[in-house]
């Protein structure tokens, strides 16, 4: 039977729903015409991120191209193509001294607007904090804002509709159009996007080919700077629900101990839900633990499951910090970006990026004084990227010492 509309229909719990009824073995099943197996762990993150087992290249459905990463990207190539593609994210993203600018930016940006919030009854914190991303990642890169609303509306539509079929998803391929000509415009006008920190690397790059970019797909990427730094906004917001429910971490973070907002930032990564799973196809006839998985299977990797998983978290479904601080996470337990090597395989090149805001944007939550309203504070795992429902609604005080 094909399940593909179990999966729309399931959310986060389909996978492990899935895994769980096959009782450690691979789970079988269809999806979108194609015969597929689940895996989960992080032996089956190593399998599942070696390029000798699983391609990108014509696995990423069309509706996810169309709004969270776009066309003929570095997320759907393999091979000397990905490696010459990611060595341009690699050295934006990883380079410590840039994070730590885009880091400094978005926080001075975060600061600027957290200045009005006392002075409005109510503020809705994952509105402004895609707000202050967008216009901290702008500024950092280069890139002229004239509208901020409607430009970090686009790039949370982009995100948003990844994960759904109806009125969010065409959101999502609207809004992907628009910025993809915004940028390209731009770039062709040389009206100062090009002297800009993300164009020059984006501009200057070249393929394993030897090729520059053309104009539209040099847009393409330079969105994909953007758009999932953007996407820190969903953690952001969920920090501050475990804020709100676990009061007892607020006096650390609050008193800057790094380790610790370290630590705040990789539970919230764990413990919350944002991609639900990875897939791709399998490059050849494989074995996975005795079992066979013919070529052209598509092989998903269950990463909330995994986060959640028993026998690799000790009490999973417990908010602990404390949990981080503590040798023994490898590489490859923790993979909301990816799991594997950054440098050679799949993982997220930007995943520095977001451990850096979600620490810094948590210490400033955690020093800020408001209240929680009445709202409706439940997290949808139906919904895909999910989020409080009320998006945390908060009546910030005003703040002492100035």
């Amino acid at each position: 039977m094909d399940h593909t509309l179990d999966m729309l229909a399931g959310g986060y719990a389909w996978l492990p729903g899935l895994l769980r009824r096959a009782d450690g073995a691979p789970a079988r099943t269809r999806v979108m015409g194609r015969p597929a197996v689940a895996l989960r762990g992080p032996e089956a993150a190593r399998f599942f991120y070696d390029e000798r087992h699983v391609t990108r290249a014509g696995a990423l459905p069309e509706p996810i191209r169309a709004t969270l990463t776009g066309k003929g990207t570095v997320h759907g190539l393999d091979g000397p193509a990905h490696r010459a593609r990611k060595a341009m994210f690699l050295a934006l993203l990883a380079d410590p001294g840039h994070v730590a600018d885009l880091v400094r930016e978005v926080g001075e940006s975060w600061d600027e607007r957290a200045a009005g919030w006392p002075s409005r009854p109510r503020v809705v914190l994952f509105d402004e904090a895609s707000r202050a991303i967008t216009a901290g990642v702008c500024r950092w890169a280069g890139v002229p804002v004239d509208d901020l609303d409607a430009l970090a509306a686009d790039m949370v539509a982009l995100v948003d509709g990844f994960g759904s079929v109806g009125a969010r998803h065409w959101r999502g391929r609207r809004a992907r159009l628009r910025r993809e000509a915004w940028l390209a415009d731009l770039l062709a006008h040389d009206d100062g996007a090009s002297a800009g920190l993300l164009a020059r690397h984006v501009t200057r790059h070249r393929d394993a080919d030897g090729e520059p970019l053309n104009p539209r797909l040099a847009a393409v990427e330079m969105l994909n700077v953007i758009r999932p730094t953007v996407a820190v906004a969903w953690y952001v917001t969920f920090a501050a629900h475990a804020l709100h429910r676990w009061p007892e971490h607020r006096p650390r973070l609050r008193d800057g101990d790094p380790a610790f907002a370290e630590a705040f930032a990789q539970e919230v990564r764990r413990f919350y839900p944002f991609a639900p799973y990875v897939g791709g196809r399998a490059v050849q006839d494989l074995t996975w633990r005795g079992e066979p998985v013919p070529e052209g299977t598509m092989i998903l990797l269950d990463v909330y499951g995994q986060h959640h998983d028993e026998a690799r978290w000790k009490r999973p479904y417990s908010f602990r910090p404390e949990r981080f601080l503590d040798a023994g996470v490898g590489r490859d337990d923790l993979i909301p970006q990816g799991g594997g090597d950054p440098h050679t395989g799949h993982r997220c090149p930007g995943e520095a990026v977001t451990v850096g805001l979600l620490r810094e944007l948590s210490v400033r939550l955690a020093r800020l004084r408001y209240s929680v309203p009445p709202q409706d504070l439940r997290i949808p795992l139906r919904r895909i990227p999910t989020l409080p429902r009320s998006g945390f609604v908060m009546a910030v005080a005003r703040q002492s010492g100035g």
